[in-house]
This record gives structure tokens, sequence and C-alpha cells, in this order.
């Protein structure tokens, strides 16, 4: 039997498990406590018990995959709760959602703060303050908008991150919108070069204030380039948008793919039936290689799989985190398996390793080798000691290789940086040689 749950709030979910109310996914973690608007906990035929073969994992947990947590970045509370700083500072986070890792630069989205914190030079000690703070006016500022000064300057929920050729991007989820900065800033409170999604940089209404259409945006939470192309997970939409030539040059410029919907101007969750192959109930990211394109499709608790990226709207051939193609459900209450998935929020891959943040699970699932066949199990687990276990920090106390409610995370060159939401924390984890 399950523990019993943890009564430890985690910023945008209010318990740490899925709400029920059906609404829209992705609510903005504030100092008071919120709904996150996840989906309905549906229990499944087929759960099987903690002996099935899925659940083994005591040889595959933590260290024995050879990954170890080396840097804490945030509230240093080991034992107990992570919990935020009342005033935000360089070195504390609040429910950050996003991070990106390179060879000598991090970026974190502070979600919960409405801020994005940069170091230049990745941080090799635990509690290291960042270099740049974008999207308020100082490093002890918060709040939406930079904090009432309007939009220009400000962030309502940043999420996603990525940097391609030297220039940043941050989904900016709640102000629906992409926002871009030409270089990487050096400088706090910089404003970004390019507005996407939006006519301009003080408009922040969804989808443009009107309907849906091919240049507009509903709670974008992911982005990602891939093999040169530009793509958007357009959470609220329920679509995935994908540009072939990069980073669009203008608000305006229409993308080459739109995946998950039948046209434009439509938005409903799973095209307004069941969930299928080409269906989305709330995509939140998009990984993959050259070769391979991946959707985190967190509301269906699934990732899709397409080889090679599609040019059209079409089926994926491929899906984690569920049995086929056309199954969309949770086991809340069953033993974690190394073949399921719960609220994925997030995926990575570099090379032929491939990241999931299990968010719901709080762990990180580890495939090392694309998968190629639908419902191919993990080959490790990361911050739980078995698959059987989901547990919110081992329903113990918070450690350096525990999770509660990882949201985001960054593969790059044997290093992989967890966005733990729940902890209020970035925890880079390496892989020995």
């Amino acid at each position: 039997m399950r523990s019993p749950r943890s009564t430890a709030t985690v910023p945008g979910t209010g318990t740490g498990t899925a709400a029920a109310n059906g609404t829209e996914p992705g609510g903005a973690p504030t100092r008071d406590a919120v709904d996150d608007g996840t989906a309905p906990q549906i229990a499944t035929a087929g759960e099987t018990a903690a002996g099935d073969a899925a659940t083994a994992g005591g040889a595959t947990a933590g260290g024995a995959t050879g990954w170890e947590p080396r840097v804490w970045l945030g509230a240093p509370a080991p034992g107990g709760l992570a919990l935020p700083a009342a005033r935000p500072s360089p070195s504390w986070l609040y429910a950050p959602r996003g991070v990106w890792l390179g060879d000598d630069l991090l970026v974190v989205a502070d979600s919960g703060n409405h801020r994005v914190l940069i170091w230049h030079g990745r941080p090799a000690r635990d509690g290291a303050p960042a270099d740049v703070v974008l999207g308020q006016a100082d490093a002890s500022s918060e709040g939406p908008a930079a904090g009432g000064r309007g939009p220009e300057r400000g962030m309502h929920l940043p999420t996603g991150i990525v940097v391609t050729d030297g220039r940043l991007v941050v989904a900016d989820a709640w102000h629906h919108r992409i926002l871009v900065w030409n270089t990487v800033p050096t400088a706090t409170d910089t404003p970004p070069d390019l507005v996407l999604g939006q006519p301009d940089a003080a408009s922040v209404r969804e989808n443009r204030g009107g309907p849906c259409g091919p240049t507009t945006f509903y709670w974008p939470f992911g982005v990602a380039v891939i093999g040169g192309r530009f793509y958007v997970a357009d959470t609220g939409n329920r679509r995935v948008l994908g540009w072939w030539g990069g980073l669009p040059a203008s608000p305006d410029q229409a993308p080459d793919l739109i995946l998950g919907q039948p046209d434009p101007t439509s938005r409903e969750d799973n095209r307004g039936g069941p969930a299928g192959p080409a269906t989305f109930r709330w995509p939140h990211d998009v990984a993959g290689n050259a070769g391979r394109l991946l959707v985190a499709d967190a509301g269906n608790h699934r990732l899709l799989g397409w080889t090679p990226h599609p040019d059209a709207d079409t089926a994926a051939g491929l899906a984690l985190g569920q049995a086929d193609l056309t199954g969309c459900g949770e086991s809340p209450y069953a033993p974690g398996r190394a073949d399921t998935l719960r609220f994925p929020y997030a995926a990575d891959c570099d090379g032929d390793l491939l990241a999931v943040a299990d968010t719901a699970n709080n762990r990180i699932l580890l495939w090392d080798g694309l998968p190629q066949v639908t419902g191919a199990a993990a080959t490790a687990v990361l911050g739980q000691p078995t698959f059987a276990d989901t547990g919110e920090n081992r329903w113990s106390g918070v450690t350096a290789d525990t999770f509660c409610w990882p949201y985001g995370l960054s593969l790059s060159d044997g290093r992989l940086a967890v966005a733990d939401s729940g902890n209020n924390r970035v925890v880079i984890w390496e892989r020995r040689p």
C-alpha cells in the first residue's frame, strides 16, 4: 500500500498530487498556495502488483546508475522542507520549473519569483549566487510583470528555456509569449530583443486576445531547438508548433508545422475525442535528436515519438508511459513501474540518452539508448530507491538525491540539471566515468 500522502505543499500544485478539478494546467505558484489545475486521477485496468518485473530497479536506482548529485542551488535544507526565502535573493529559488545547462552556462526559470537567473560559468559549489537576473529590476524583487512595472521587462511564470546559437529563448508561459535575447545577457534587467506570440512587448493576452491562430500562444510552456528546427509546446492550445529555419524573425511568421490539431484555429483536448497517436492533452515539452522528435504529453501521462521529425500533422509511431498509442491513464495509488509515467512535464536527450521528469512520481527516468518500441521500460531511475517507489522526497527528509515534483531538466555532456520545483532548488547531477 502506498505511504500516506505528504502534507508538504508543492508550489503550483497545492499538495504535490494532481488536482482533480479538470481545469487548465500550469497554475502559477505564488506565495499563497494555489491549484495547478492538472488532470483528474484516472485508475486504469491492468495495474499490476509490486512484484511485476517492471517495478524492479534496486540495482539501477540512485548511485548504481553512475549518476550522483554534485551541486545544490537554492534553499539549503537537508533533512527538512526546502523552503524559499521570504525575500528573493540571487542564491534562492521558488518553484523553479525550467533549466538549461551548457558547458559554461546555467539558466534557470525561477518560476515562482517570475524571473530567470543566469550563471555565467557552471556553478561548482552549493548555493552559488546567480550573476544575472532577468524579469525583475534587481535580485530582491519578485512578482508578475516585473513586480508591477509592466511586461516589457517582466515575466509571468517563465518555464521553458533554450540557448541556441548564442541566443537565449524563454517561454514566458502566463504572458502567452516567447522572449528572445540575441545574446545571453550579462546585465540584470536586460529587456528581450524579440517577442513572439504577441504584437508587442506590452501585450500579454492569451491568443493575442482573440481566437487561436497560427501565430498565437496559450500557455507556451516548452521550447526546443532540435536538428535546426525550433519547436514550441503550445500547451493551452494542445499543440506543438515548428519552424524549420530556426527561430522566427518576427511574431507574425507562421509555423511550418502544427502538430496535434487539424487546423490552426482548433485547440480542444485530444482533438475533441479520445486520446490517440495524433492528439495531445497538455503537451508540455519537446525533446529529441536529429532523427527523433519526442513530445511530453503530460495530461495523457506519456511521451509521443516521431521518427523522423514530422513534416506535417501526422500520427506518432511511439508512446512511452503507456502500453499503446491510445492509452492515457495514470495509476496514482499503485506502485511505480519502469514503463509508466504520471504527469511527465519535461524531457531531454543527449545523443541516445533520454531523461524524463516523471513529475508526479517524484523521479527522473533514464533510457540509455533511445527507445524503439511503444511501452519500453526505463533502464534507470533517479530520486527513488526502486522503480516501485514514488514518494515525495521518499516520504522522508530532503536530501541531495530526492525529488519533490521535479518539473524541468537539461542534459549536457554527462551532466543532468533538474529543476526540483517542490524543493525550491536546482540540483546538478554528474555521471561518473
